[in-house]
């Protein structure tokens, strides 16, 4: 089975409680089950990760090349900034999808530019917790694809 991580930036452990008209209602543990249930069900193991520590992000990419096929990250806050955090992405060998519950292009200026964006295969920002689905489906044809279906 195709392991894939997701790993959850900064701040997303409140969800459901900060903002619900911008990030919704739904809580990150919800979140969670959600998307390891329908990984399950497209015969992709999904396990997550959240940190409001940009470090444990960047060591959690690192350690991401050896044991999964693919990775779907919602950096936060830090898309706007962190190179460290770009740095490591870029030097995974599997395919990234990064995903963003808002529409970072419809808010503030300064959430218009996403340093992360140019190191993944793609994005998928406004459109709730359903971006995180669409990443695991998007994986699931990109093993098709390529092959890899065991």
């Amino acid at each position: 089975m195709k392991k894939i991580l997701v790993i959850h930036g900064p701040n997303l452990n409140l969800l459901g409680n900060r903002q619900p008209d911008v990030y919704g209602n739904t809580s990150l543990s919800e979140v969670n089950a959600k998307i390891k249930k329908v990984g399950e069900q497209l015969g992709i193991t999904v396990e997550t990760f959240q940190s409001n520590h940009e470090g444990e992000i960047v060591d959690a990419i690192q350690e991401a090349r050896a044991e999964y096929q693919g990775l779907i990250i919602n950096p936060a806050a830090f898309t706007h900034y962190s190179l460290a955090i770009r740095d490591a992405l870029e030097t995974l060998k599997i395919p990234v999808v990064e995903v963003h519950l808002s529409n970072i292009y419809a808010r503030e200026q300064f959430r218009h530019t996403s340093v992360t964006a140019p190191v993944v295969v793609g994005q998928i920002c406004g459109l709730g917790t359903y971006g995180y689905v669409f990443a695991l489906e998007w994986f699931t044809e990109h093993f098709k694809k390529s092959g890899q279906t065991e």
